[in-house]
């Protein structure tokens, strides 16, 4: 990457001979493509150049404690995450002065000054470069994340070198950036980052505002992706040619698709639509055909666009759309688990497979349409090719299905090796919520040891069932919470107690230093005492909390650190094992992870 930020013209590649070869589905489109050169050098040269860093770094503000007292305890102090050098805590800061309070169903927020992005990509000179960028673009109520690492999982595994970016983050923005399936460096997202924001700095102002938050962060996508590159060397340490880094983009759509920030992308190679239900219903609209309409502004003319099956109203709303562009939308099964041959699918729950084959179908289609088919290895038996399997079963995303025991907790009885489960799934809608509580209640009456790096240890019989909840205001608890309820009731499961607590990240925003407010009053418990009377509703009757039988059945915190708290404390103290379903928030979700990881 050069300072100068002027994209290097990528060189023309050989076209690659045509082969004809069995696809594991069928496309729409079928365009001969250049094949990308393959990337096996004896000698890597990266070409990035320091930027220019502010001259006054801001010193991050010191950790202050907290005075937040619980009703069950007190001169509890909030625990904060240290991470990160001074400048990143810089960057933090001005990334968070991007975070506008404007309603998000404002119409700013819904295509108003849709213009503007134009205008960004101009000033950052990023229009060419995002051309060249072979993208994989999905949109999507439900699903769409978990599709995006499905697949750049499975195009890394046939050997490409890919870039992800997908939202929201849990523990630090830098999740949402992946090169080659890890989070982007730090030191080299701080260089790309000064790069961009003295760049915006110097030319908006006036008519032209600084870009709001996510619009930033895909204009630093779209610039991390397109400038990572490498140098071929010739022996006497020439550069011969240039070649790029990030052979394939997997962008996954912000909010609704027509006027997301990604949509800026005027031929991606393929695009998705994942499974489609009520949600952000204050921008998008109130019916699914509404919400529909605006997934479907992906689309464009003359790409290949698939979907899974939707609910009536939703797909004639998408092929209706994807008819106006020329394209027929094709509806992918979901993955049927015996093409994995005995392998599990690296994000668990039953609904993954729907994410599955659609990522399936959208990287197949990636290779088929960029030259690329010879990569894989069909079988004969049905199965999918081993790079596909491979993918799937190696994909990682946090906050979804994932279960964490607390390595804090220590039990005083010995026949409890983990007294302190976490089962984290950051549902937030009344579909997912549903696939969340099939996939609790299964993963705990099974008993079962789930793969991954942190394993969840038997319990046995003895355990306690606890949900900790937190959803947004523009959430509809009485729309969430009852599917939870009736779903693990239908399985066998019932909460012995429910905890409601605020996010934590409403205080510290991106920051690592920053801490809640230290003044009791400034907190504001009404919405979780909102969702407890909902709770208690549904448990009791009109009784509620007034109820005799509701004493103790659900409590409401003043802080996250305090209820993580009363949990070690309460998990240690008894003879069973807790096991805490934590939902209704990815920002809930990263809270507490952040949490129980320091």
């Amino acid at each position: 990457m050069r300072a100068s930020g002027g994209a290097r013209p990528r060189p023309a590649p050989p076209p690659k001979p045509t082969t004809t070869r069995k696809l594991l589905v069928p496309t729409t489109t079928s365009s001969s493509a250049l094949a990308m050169p393959p990337l096996r050098l004896a000698c890597l040269r990266r070409l990035l150049l320091p930027f220019h860093s502010p001259p006054h770094p801001v010193a991050p503000s010191p950790v202050r404690p907290s005075i937040l007292l619980s009703r069950a305890m007190a001169g509890a102090t909030q625990a904060g995450v240290a991470t990160g050098s001074a400048e990143y805590e810089e960057v933090l800061r001005c990334l968070s002065s991007l975070i506008t309070q404007k309603v998000r169903a404002d119409t700013g927020n819904r295509g108003n000054q849709w213009e503007l992005m134009h205008k960004y990509l101009q000033i950052l000179e990023l229009e060419e470069p995002i051309a060249r960028l072979k993208v994989v673009h999905v949109a999507g109520t439900k699903g769409k994340g978990s599709t995006c690492t499905f697949a750049e999982s499975i195009l890394r595994s046939c050997g490409f070198r890919t870039g992800l970016f997908t939202s929201p983050h849990l523990m630090d923005v830098r999740e949402r950036f992946r090169l080659d399936g890890l989070d982007i460096a730090e030191e080299k997202f701080v260089r790309y980052f000064w790069w961009c924001w003295n760049k915006l700095k110097a030319k908006t102002g006036g008519d032209i505002p600084m870009p709001a938050y996510f619009r930033f962060l895909a204009l630093l996508a779209f610039k991390i992706f397109s400038d990572e590159q490498i140098c071929h060397m010739s022996s006497n340490w020439n550069c011969e040619r240039i070649s790029y880094l990030v052979d394939v983009a997997v962008l996954e759509v912000g909010l609704g698709g027509k006027y997301d920030a990604t949509n800026v992308v005027k031929a991606p190679v393929v695009c998705g639509i994942s499974s489609l239900g009520y949600d952000h219903m204050e921008i998008l609209g109130n019916t699914l055909g509404e919400i529909a309409g605006e997934k479907a502004g992906i689309l464009k003319k003359g790409v290949p666009a698939y979907t899974v099956p939707q609910p009536e109203e939703a797909m004639s709303v998408l092929k209706q759309r994807a008819s106006e562009f020329g394209v027929s939308i094709r509806i992918v099964p979901p993955l049927d688990p015996q093409q994995l041959e005995d392998q599990p699918l690296g994000l668990h729950g039953e609904h993954q497979y729907m994410n599955a084959g659609l990522a399936v179908a959208l990287a197949n289609t990636w290779l088929e349409r960029q030259g690329h088919l010879d990569r894989i290895h069909l079988k004969d038996h049905g199965t999918l090719p081993d790079q596909f399997i491979k993918g799937l079963s190696s994909a990682c995303l946090q906050g979804r299905a994932q279960i964490v025991p607390d390595p804090h907790a220590k039990s005083q009885y010995k026949d409890i090796n983990c007294p302190l489960v976490f089962y984290l799934d950051g549902a937030h809608s009344p579909e997912s919520m549903e696939m969340c509580a099939r996939w609790f209640s299964h993963v705990t009456k099974k008993d079962q040891t789930q793969p991954g790096p942190l394993e969840q240890p038997h319990s046995g019989s003895n355990s306690k069932k606890i949900l900790l909840f937190n959803c947004m205001s523009v959430r509809d608890p009485q729309r969430l919470l009852p599917c939870l309820l009736d779903t693990c009731a239908k399985n066998g499961l019932h909460f012995d107690q429910a905890l409601f607590v605020p996010n934590q990240s409403q205080y510290s925003k991106l920051g690592s230093q920053t801490s809640a407010p230290s003044e009791r009053e400034k907190i504001d418990l009404s919405w979780q005492l909102s969702l407890q009377t909902v709770w208690e509703k549904l448990l009791h009757g009109e009784e509620g909390l007034n109820g005799a039988n509701s004493r103790g059945t659900s409590l409401v915190f003043e802080s996250l650190p305090l209820a993580i708290k009363w949990l070690r404390e309460t998990s240690q103290q008894n003879q069973y094992t807790c096991q805490v379903l934590v939902t209704g928030s990815l920002h809930l979700i990263g809270d507490v992870l952040r949490l129980i990881k320091t």
